[in-house]
């Protein structure tokens, strides 16, 4: 029989197939047919067990939580910001004889179009967010820090809250009031007599220097007030990089020659440091599980679940634990893997409004001193174009899962170059992965646990051995 050369190439790669496939009705099982591994594939358990985050630390964020929310499933959720307020230049000088015409904070949401900006329910709820003075100035971080505070109101914003609506205000120019269009925020009117006390009555001694003012005027914190909102609520994020988030006052003073003279300054709520990251500004994020399902699990860890939970704000995650890779080689020989899948489905079938599944997971290991790190496909992937999506973790709303390629780190455990010593699934922000508690996502997800009978979770590994 005579060969032409294609005939040969198609023998060939006929023979590598067949060779190659010992369960060739697995083969291409949950991946796109267009991208299909060669291979045996092994569908090989994981075990999962819900975990209680530790306090995420809340300086140099992008965007920071403040808002109020009950979950059915998840209990309730709070966040308070503590913020720093900052002289807009040395010495300011607020005039001759000044008084408070009216003092706003303005708080800025978040303005990515790629981010959820607000976790929770805008259309039925109503929220009343309270500000207090800080009894002492931002010193402490962690997001389970109580910052102590005045317990004088001195102010109040109580309505529906516009994440990704763009408002129009009158701001004072030479004494003119101009309409403009900002962007959307919160707007909270302050005690007048607290404002003329403490910022202007200080002149210019009192913002001789930034360290000085904030000695004596110390700071806001805002929180929602639980009794007066309605509905299910929500957390809202808000951005305080630009200048978009102040304090503005508006006041009266002396003018020698021309009377009485109209002014208007915004001082800086939260500052830049060398690395333009925000500063002077800490979240207090607390989360009550009573009677909920979250709080069964985290009281009996070892006991079987059909679903397993992760919550962001520092809330809950998912240890996971792959027992059958320990002794991989013993069973199936040695093997390259061509491909490995880590498939996290939902648990409790798509989600509903206003408490939609987590946009992003993030996955990552424990080093031998239980600190976080990175998975080697992690670092491999985001090294090259388009490496966050070749990881994975993005919720895929038409098939309600997440799907990480870990090809590189289950390979590494086969063969005992790495050490498992804790793999966890977590929410993460949908454009920062992080290997830490998020105080940035407040989003989260009921997924299928090592127990389920539908949605387990599983890890697909297309394997090809050698001698």
């Amino acid at each position: 029989m005579k060969f032409t050369k294609q005939d040969l190439l198609t023998l060939l790669i006929g023979l590598f197939l067949f060779a190659s496939c010992k369960n060739p009705d697995g083969v291409g099982l949950d991946v796109d047919p267009g991208n299909a591994i060669t291979g045996t594939l092994v569908v090989s358990d994981v075990k999962s067990q819900l975990v209680e985050e530790t306090p995420a630390i809340t300086s140099e964020l992008n965007r920071y939580p403040l808002g109020y929310m009950t979950d059915p499933v998840f209990g309730k959720t709070e966040a308070g910001l503590a913020m720093t307020v900052y002289p807009v230049s040395t010495s300011y000088d607020f005039g001759t004889t000044p008084v408070l015409d009216s003092a706003v904070l303005v708080l800025k949401f978040d303005e990515s179009s790629t981010i959820t900006k607000f976790y929770g329910d805008t259309i039925n709820s109503k929220y009343s967010i309270d500000v207090f003075q800080l009894t002492n100035k931002v010193e402490n971080y962690k997001s389970s820090d109580v910052q102590a505070i005045n317990n004088t109101l001195l102010g109040n914003f109580t309505g529906k809250l516009a994440p990704n609506t763009k408002t129009k205000v009158f701001d004072v120019i030479a004494g003119k009031d101009t309409l403009k269009t900002v962007p959307a925020q919160i707007r909270i009117p302050l005690n007048k007599a607290f404002i003329q006390a403490n910022i202007l009555n200080l002149g210019t001694a009192g913002t001789a220097t930034d360290t000085k003012f904030i000695e004596a005027f110390k700071g806001l914190y805002a929180k929602v007030n639980k009794t007066s909102s309605t509905g299910v609520g929500g957390i809202g994020f808000f951005n305080f990089t630009g200048t978009d988030s102040y304090l503005q006052l508006v006041w009266k003073k002396v003018n020698s020659s021309s009377g009485i003279d109209t002014a208007t300054v915004n001082f800086p709520v939260g500052a830049l440091n060398s690395n333009s990251k925000t500063v002077g500004i800490a979240a207090n994020i607390k989360h009550d599980y009573t009677g909920t399902p979250i709080q069964t699990q985290i009281s009996a860890p070892t006991a079987s679940y059909d679903v397993t939970y992760l919550q962001g704000l520092a809330g809950v995650k998912t240890k996971l634990t792959f027992p059958e890779l320990l002794n991989f080689t013993s069973t199936y020989g040695k093997v390259i893997v061509n491909k490995a899948e880590l498939v996290v489905e939902l648990g409790d079938g798509a989600p509903v409004y206003p408490f939609n599944a987590s946009q992003r997971l993030s996955l990552y290991r424990w080093d031998i001193a239980h600190q976080p790190g990175s998975i080697p496909d992690y670092t491999t992937f985001t090294g090259s174009t388009g490496g966050d999506a070749l990881f994975g973790g993005y919720f895929d709303a038409l098939k309600n899962r997440y799907i990480f390629t870990i090809t590189s780190y289950v390979q590494g455990i086969i063969d005992k170059t790495i050490e498992d010593y804790g793999t966890f699934l977590a929410p993460t922000s949908y454009t920062d992965f992080q290997a830490i508690p998020t105080a940035t996502s407040a989003e989260r997800a009921i997924i299928g646990a090592s127990s389920s009978t539908t949605n387990k979770l599983k890890l697909n590994i297309y394997y090809t051995k050698i001698n």
